[in-house]
């Protein structure tokens, strides 16, 4: 059964992808927020009677939850989204990540409530997690099914797009943060970016609202209740049928997640806790940082469409493979010249496969459970993701000082895992695509 033709229509598909866009957006302004708060002010006012290095640790540690929080999303959003509609799923996640967002600035901290703070912050950053796991795959997939089948890439990026941009006003809050004087910043002034969260949700809570549900679904939906039967997806009907598509599916997601929680997250925290950089330039570098990534889905967007965005996906993995020490060797001079530009580098690498890897896994999965394919793929990378701050800080406290090897490394890790996945991809296509019902 094909798509409906009005689906077709470039004005509807372009109103569709931009509300998934901002979802995604405050997806990552969200995660992004919590990521720099975690490496430059969590640590001291929520983990205040720790030594300096395991209150690091225990705020990339409260920063990995929400990531382990993801896959429990996706299968609770998926299962809503296959069942009852993307459009509904999608509404719900983006009140809940926009509501623990500005929770998390409204907070006491560790000097006035005791333990109680950081037992808080983990339940909102719960939260945070569990709502972001049904939002990016919900929104790829509703992009991608409204999407002609010649212009699925373009519009990936764009949703993708939201990522730099959630970033761009995340740094770009903090920069403005941190011109206020360092007591300031501790005292309230951290605040101030998680209470924007508020109007930022609903600005994107109207737009969303608009918009209708995929035609891909909404043909499959009619047609099962036709034939008297539940159009639900499962976890169980997935992992039985498509197992090989969310194994290849998780490793295609891999650098695009965890590479730039490595380029962005922890070399804020390497750079300003071991090589003793200042926190404005950093931030001001992840700014620059997010310029890159947005010219970068641009560009591998368009070029998905002519070669491939399982190509894409494959050789960008090769790409960070081969950059990861040249990068770390630029961060470990201490220079913010050399530093800035590793991130600039850095992050449009590892932005090349997430410009069209919305394309492969929403390709990997059948309409009746890809929401739930999709969104639990991305998620358990995005667990796994959330965790290599820790993990890479950990590594970091068995060498004898700054060492390149321990992020270097973990990047080549997922590197590889990547390219493979992107590899992979075209033999483990399912059989109907992202523009047919069945």
């Amino acid at each position: 059964m094909k798509r409906p033709e009005e689906a077709g229509d470039s004005a509807g598909v372009g109103k569709i992808a931009f509300s998934s866009f901002v979802g995604t957006a405050l997806e990552w302004y969200d995660f992004f927020l919590f990521g720099t708060a975690s490496a430059l002010v969590f640590n001291h006012l929520f983990f205040a009677t720790q030594s300096p290095t395991v209150a690091l640790l225990s705020s990339f540690a409260t920063f990995g939850v929400g990531f382990l929080a993801r896959p429990f999303g996706a299968i609770l959003f998926g299962k809503m989204g296959d069942r009852y509609g993307r459009r509904p799923a999608l509404i719900l996640s983006i009140v809940v990540i926009g509501a623990a967002t500005g929770f998390i600035g409204l907070l006491p901290t560790y000097f006035t409530i005791g333990i109680a703070a950081p037992i808080l912050l983990t339940l909102a950053r719960l939260a945070q997690g569990i709502a972001v796991g049904g939002e990016w795959g919900g929104a790829t997939t509703l992009a991608l099914e409204h999407a002609p089948e010649e212009k699925r890439a373009r519009y990936a990026a764009l949703v993708q797009a939201g990522s730099p941009v959630g970033t761009l006003l995340s740094s770009g809050a903090f920069a403005l943060v941190f011109l206020l004087p360092a007591e300031t910043v501790d005292s309230w002034g951290w605040r101030l970016p998680f209470l924007a969260a508020f109007p930022f949700l609903l600005v994107a809570l109207v737009i969303r609202m608009q918009v209708e549900e995929s035609p891909v679904y909404q043909a499959f939906a009619d047609e099962a209740e036709q034939e008297e039967k539940q159009q639900e997806g499962s976890v169980r009907l997935l992992l039985s049928q498509s197992g090989a598509s969310v194994f290849w599916a998780v490793c295609a997601s891999l650098v695009g997640i965890g590479g730039f929680f490595i380029m962005s997250t922890y070399v804020l925290s390497y750079g300003t806790n071991e090589l003793g950089v200042d926190r404005q330039p950093m931030v001001n570098a992840t700014l620059l940082g997010a310029l890159a990534q947005l010219t970068t889905l641009l560009i591998f967007g368009r070029l998905g469409e002519k070669v491939g965005a399982d190509k894409i996906v494959a050789w960008g993995g090769i790409a960070t493979v081969a950059l990861a020490v040249p990068l770390w060797a630029m961060v470990n001079t201490g220079n913010i010249v050399w530093i800035t530009l590793a991130i600039i580098l850095g992050l449009s690498v590892v932005t090349v496969p997430y410009s069209v890897v919305g394309v492969v896994l929403t390709e990997l999965f059948p309409v009746q459970y890809r929401y739930t394919g999709v969104a639990l793929s991305a998620n358990i990378a995005a667990a796994i993701s959330g965790l290599l701050p820790f993990l890479i800080t950990w590594l970091n406290t068995f060498a004898d000082g700054p060492s390149i090897w321990p992020a270097a490394g973990v990047l080549i890790g997922i590197g590889v895992l990547t390219a493979a996945g992107g590899f992979a991809a075209r033999r483990h296509m399912a059989s109907d695509n992202v523009v047919s019902a069945s």
